[in-house]
């Protein structure tokens, strides 16, 4: 019985709201008012200006006359258009003073929320005058609204850093004899990717892509630097002075592909609603990647033999290939992961010596 007083109190209230001047609704009929006036003008002078011409046309009048009742019929026109949209423009001018005096209602104001124990009433005034109630029975709607909600793709910041070095002819045995030095050469990488599920249910497997930038440091070993000649890029030791910096850096801009397993455990909610979660548990990824490199350096830091400390930085692309692509692929366990990545494009233009990099890597959410 108290739930039936209510709606009745509701529907009185409707009644009283619908017969209310709403700001935003008037505002739009001044608005398609000066849209029409601007219209029928249009169109009203389009159709003397075609009469003039087919006059024209004819011979009747002549090309000077033709244009002077254009012309005429123009200013005609566009001193109707202002003449009316400036009456308008008062309306609105009014309009917003009684808004501002308090004199009528805004669109908010027409909204009104009830509840009765757990049962919400919402009553709304609608844009044509129509009052209209919508109840909403359901009492667990607030704990519903604390589920968490489940994204099909999310975002991580990645930060990625480690050893750097090269392999002769892809023989991982020639790390043995390398002539870079491995705990000196270092990389690193940051960027952006996004992680999208591949089935539209929950489920274990994502797709991943992005960009990232690298910074690949390598450090030549026995005082060695890097020097072009020709086409070739060498390594020559220096005789006269000793190197206490030797180092060949090259920055590129990648494009990561890879297809994730992530074994995160799906969440169910209250209401049975089925979400997957992601970095919550171990992580495989293998995948490759694609980009160019954007510039190349060589740092040389030495003293000569009277005892001046020389820092020289050369600059050139040291007959490095351009595009860069490969594989890569990762294992770990939430953001923390081992990753790999292994060029296969030659580094250097006519060499066997291709990049490969070793260290750790954080997919931040």
């Amino acid at each position: 019985m108290k739930k039936v007083l209510f709606l009745l109190v509701l529907l009185v209230t409707v009644s009283a709201y619908s017969q209310q001047k709403i700001f935003e609704k008037e505002v739009s009929k001044i608005s398609k008012e000066i849209e029409n006036i601007t219209k029928i003008q249009k169109d009203s002078l389009k159709t003397k200006v075609a009469k003039i011409q087919t006059r024209l046309d004819q011979g009747k009048i002549t090309k000077t006359t033709a244009a002077s009742l254009k012309n005429e019929a123009a200013s005609y026109h566009a001193k109707r258009i202002e003449e009316q949209v400036s009456e308008q423009e008062q309306l609105l001018q009014k309009l917003v003073q009684e808004k501002t005096n308090g004199n009528i209602a805004s669109m908010e104001d027409t909204n009104r929320t009830f509840q009765i124990g757990k049962t919400t009433f919402r009553l709304s005034v609608d844009s044509e005058d129509e009052g209209s109630i919508d109840m909403d029975f359901d009492e667990d709607r607030k704990s519903r609204k604390k589920e968490p909600k489940y994204r099909r793709t999310t975002s991580q910041f990645v930060f990625a850093m480690g050893v750097n070095n090269v392999l002769q002819d892809h023989e991982i045995g020639s790390l043995n004899h390398s002539e870079y030095q491995f705990w000196r050469s270092h990389f690193y990488e940051i960027g952006y990717t996004r992680k999208m599920r591949i089935d539209k249910t929950p489920s274990q497997l994502y797709f991943k892509y992005g960009l990232s930038f690298l910074w690949n440091n390598l450090r030549p070993t026995n005082n060695q630097q890097h020097l072009v000649e020709g086409e070739s890029t060498l390594l020559v030791t220096r005789i006269y002075e000793n190197l206490s910096e030797s180092r060949l850096r090259h920055v590129q801009m990648i494009f990561p592909i890879h297809l994730e397993w992530d074994l995160s455990k799906n969440r169910i909610n209250n209401d049975g609603y089925v979400g997957d979660r992601s970095n919550r548990s171990f992580r495989f990824g293998i995948g490759g990647f694609v980009g160019f490199k954007l510039g190349t350096r060589q740092y040389l830091e030495y003293k000569k033999n009277e005892g001046v400390a020389i820092e020289e930085v050369q600059y050139d692309n040291f007959n490095m290939n351009t595009v860069n692509y490969g594989l890569s692929s990762y294992i770990g366990y939430k953001s923390t992961s081992l990753y790999v990545k292994y060029d296969l494009n030659p580094l250097f233009k006519n060499t066997t010596v291709r990049n490969i990099s070793l260290g750790v890597r954080l997919d931040l959410n």
